[in-house]
């Protein structure tokens, strides 16, 4: 007898953020009862209302102190671990989040004697990589299968959704600046997946209820690179700006000089990141470890992200659609 998802709940540590609030919206479609776990619960109201009356439950925890996550895993049937940070600083450091966050939410979610684990990470993830970012995933990965057998490990690409931070920023970027940097001259390559594709994926595996212990490397249906991301960013909100190259050792330069402010728009070590693709490996996708593979179809850029850039264009929504009016629309 299948169990009723009402019966069932699952723990999500830091999920009151862009990623987290999608995946509790599905979850709770499929009717689990959830505990969002995050550092400042009073500030999550907003992912109450994504299910019914009681059925989502944000509580204070902190993955630098495994007491707190020892209390929030209790009773928890499945666990995911999504916190990270973009920059290493302070308390919030690389170490500190992917690493031994990871490590300190596995060990929790076995000792709460839950029957699942996963570990969202990133695509790019590499203990041999020249960005301290993508080596902090990969030993948080390691970490986190050690603690917990059978931890499932998601790799995502650059996520799009309303509330992200690729399209938004440059859109933003785009309203105020005559020109726009393509670090390293912009080839780098993505495979932007949405964020409901991959809260989808998340229950999939949550429905399985199978301790795999996989590794799942989900990207949308398209590779493109930087260039193109900022091409059709500007097409989406009708504006001409300059495109600028910027080499490896200036975007370096600039990475430097611009990670010392409180939230940096980009740092040394982002700019050793956008070095390498962001895309899919072969194995994955020939081992189907994709989201096809869980029997999910990706959703394109061009079927999302005009539905949230429209208020960057020139008169918002009142703008006229791109390609109904192309000669009007390109005008910045």
């Amino acid at each position: 007898m299948t169990p009723d998802p009402s019966d069932t709940l699952i723990t999500l540590i830091g999920g009151s953020g862009f990623l987290g609030r999608h995946i509790v919206r599905s979850l709770a479609k499929r009717g689990y009862r959830i505990r969002v776990a995050c550092r400042r619960p009073d500030l999550a109201g907003h992912v109450q209302p994504l299910g019914v009356p009681g059925q989502i439950m944000p509580v204070q925890a902190n993955v630098r102190y495994p007491d707190s996550l020892a209390a929030v895993c209790d009773g928890a049937q499945a666990v995911i671990n999504l916190t990270g940070v973009l920059f290493s600083g302070g308390a919030q450091s690389f170490d500190a989040i992917h690493v031994f966050g990871a490590e300190a939410s596995a060990r929790s979610a076995r000792a709460a004697k839950a029957r699942l684990f996963i570990q969202i990470s990133a695509l790019g993830a590499d203990a041999n990589s020249a960005s301290a970012y993508a080596r902090s995933k990969a030993e948080g990965e390691a970490r986190a299968r050690a603690a917990f057998s059978g931890a499932i490990v998601l790799r995502p690409s650059v996520v799009f959704g309303p509330e992200d931070q690729l399209f938004n920023r440059f859109a933003a970027m785009a309203r105020f600046s005559p020109a726009l940097p393509l670090i390293g001259g912009g080839t780098t390559k993505f495979q932007p997946v949405f964020v409901g594709d991959i809260a989808q994926a998340v229950t999939r595996l949550i429905d399985a209820g199978h301790a795999n212990g996989r590794t799942y490397e989900l990207g949308g249906p398209e590779i493109i690179s930087f260039r193109e991301i900022l091409e059709f960013t500007l097409r989406t909100i009708g504006r001409k700006r300059l495109l600028v190259p910027v080499p490896w050792p200036i975007a370096r330069l600039q990475g430097m000089i611009l990670g010392l402010l409180p939230r940096p728009l980009l740092t040394a070590d982002q700019v050793e990141l956008l070095k390498a693709d962001n895309i899919v490996s072969r194995e994955a996708a020939s081992e189907r470890r994709t989201l096809q593979g869980l029997g999910i179809t990706p959703s394109a850029i061009e079927a999302i992200v005009p539905s949230y850039l429209y208020r960057y264009r020139k008169a918002g929504q009142f703008s006229p659609p791109t390609g109904m009016n192309k000669e009007i629309a390109d005008l910045s």
